[in-house]
């Protein structure tokens, strides 16, 4: 970026949510805010303006609201992963396991093209879970993950080992010192 921008003053930090000895990262205090709103669409579109990317694959929920400004941006299709339940029609889907039981993913069949090479985004990552399962529903369909986009990052929880197969990128990264 050309322009640097503190991102960190704009990311709401809330303790002890949802549970007690959690520090949340509440991402709408970017969206409140235009000019940190701006400054990650901006830096995403830099990022991957040249990269060999034909779609994104956003993740509900918070994914879809830094996806689908860089997608119009960059005239890509974007693809929606949802939870189940919520897509019509004929979906792949994914079941994950979670901190405390398990989630299940879907994608519409008809979105995503083998062959083609897919940026996954969403708007923090902390395990990973989540994001290896798109990975695989897009690996599954005979498509490619070209990276894994979120605009923050928690390098103290395993997500890197979980993802060590694809580059993960961030903006802001915290350290458990900051929980």
């Amino acid at each position: 970026m050309n322009r640097p921008y503190n991102l960190d003053s704009a990311i709401r930090k809330i303790p002890d949510f949802p549970k007690p000895g959690i520090l949340f990262y509440d991402i709408t205090s970017i969206l409140t805010n235009p000019k940190a709103f701006r400054y990650c669409i901006d830096a995403m579109a830099e990022i991957y303006r040249d990269s060999p990317v034909d779609a994104v694959a956003c993740i509900e929920a918070r994914g879809f609201l830094f996806a689908a400004p860089f997608a119009e941006r960059l005239g890509l299709p974007l693809v929606l992963v949802r939870k189940k339940g919520k897509l019509p029609g004929k979906v792949i889907e994914k079941t994950f396991t979670l901190e405390y039981g398990t989630d299940t993913i879907q994608v519409h069949e008809d979105d995503l093209q083998a062959g083609k090479h897919y940026l996954i985004v969403d708007d923090l990552i902390a395990t990973g879970g989540t994001v290896k399962a798109v990975c695989d529903i897009i690996t599954e369909a005979g498509a490619s993950v070209h990276e894994v986009f979120c605009v923050i990052g928690l390098p103290f929880l395993p997500y890197r080992d979980l993802l060590s197969s694809y580059t993960v990128r961030t903006l802001i990264e915290y350290d458990s010192e900051h929980m």
